[in-house]
């Protein structure tokens, strides 16, 4: 039996070059634990109910933001809905709440593409989240098809493509297995001809520089280790039930599918906890 205690963070992911499999560590302060030899075995996680600030490192009652503290909530730039809505980056108009934070973080090569997780969606990612955001969003395949200078402009660019394509993941069919196989180039092929005068005028506004359409990328598959889907999918929440544990039935984007339910670790940020596995 082993025992692992800790802050819980998002699971850390790679993608193996063999067969694209996606490897997962829990991550539990400064523990890591692998994940995908535990699959088919008993574990148990329990919360403490102590939860504690990923920013700060305070102690709060309620975790705000996706991990972070109320007054954190309110005072970082992080936490502001542009992170949700790039399109609606406020950095230029001299408004961002921590412009360093922002050079840093949204002033940087992002990647507008197409993934399938639930069926063909568009997103956006910094250059340096590939694979990672494809692995946390259960994409079974992933195709680069724009770098572009900014995160605000990749926002823009995607908000272009959302006309025509959903940018959102169906997390419940996510997790009822793998989505059918897509042809994701033809997908982009058809967006390049319908987005054509649109896609003009950014690059004539930003420069083409700015916006570089990605015509040479191949398309990404990923495989879960997943040994069996639930038939139904059921929630499981550390607010709710403090003990939980099942049998590790596979791991996909940032969930643990048990045979009790399936648990979004990522929700969970700033949980301590402590993990038992058999």
């Amino acid at each position: 039996m082993a025992e692992v205690q800790g802050l819980l963070s998002k699971m850390a992911v790679s993608l193996s070059a063999e067969q694209s499999v996606a490897n997962y560590d829990m991550v539990l302060s400064d523990n890591r634990v692998a994940m995908n030899p535990l699959i088919g075995q008993l574990i148990h996680l329990r919360s403490s109910g102590e939860i504690h600030c990923q920013a700060c490192g305070r102690r709060t009652k309620k975790s705000w933001s996706g991990g972070y503290c109320y007054p954190c909530s309110q005072s970082l730039a992080r936490c502001d809905l542009c992170i949700m809505k790039p399109e609606t980056c406020h950095y230029a108009a001299g408004t961002c709440r921590e412009p360093e934070w922002g050079e840093a973080f949204c002033m940087q090569d992002h990647i507008v593409y197409l993934a399938n997780s639930s069926g063909v969606k568009v997103g956006i990612t910094r250059g340096n989240q590939v694979p990672t955001r494809w692995i946390d969003q259960g994409a079974t395949q992933a195709l680069p098809i724009f770098r572009v200078k900014t995160r605000y402009q990749s926002g823009l660019v995607e908000v272009m493509f959302k006309a025509h394509v959903s940018d959102r993941t169906d997390w419940r069919k996510m997790l009822k297995g793998s989505a059918e196989t897509v042809d994701l180039s033809s997908v982009r092929d058809q967006l390049m001809v319908d987005c054509s005068e649109e896609l003009k005028v950014l690059q004539a506004r930003f420069g083409e520089q700015a916006i570089m359409p990605l015509s040479d990328e191949s398309i990404v598959n990923i495989n879960y280790p997943v040994q069996q889907y639930p038939e139904k999918v059921t929630s499981l929440n550390f607010d709710k039930t403090p003990k939980i544990e099942g049998v590790l039935q596979g791991i996909k984007g940032q969930y643990l599918i048990l045979d009790t339910g399936v648990l979004n670790i990522r929700k969970f940020t700033g949980y301590d906890i402590t993990m038992v596995t058999l």
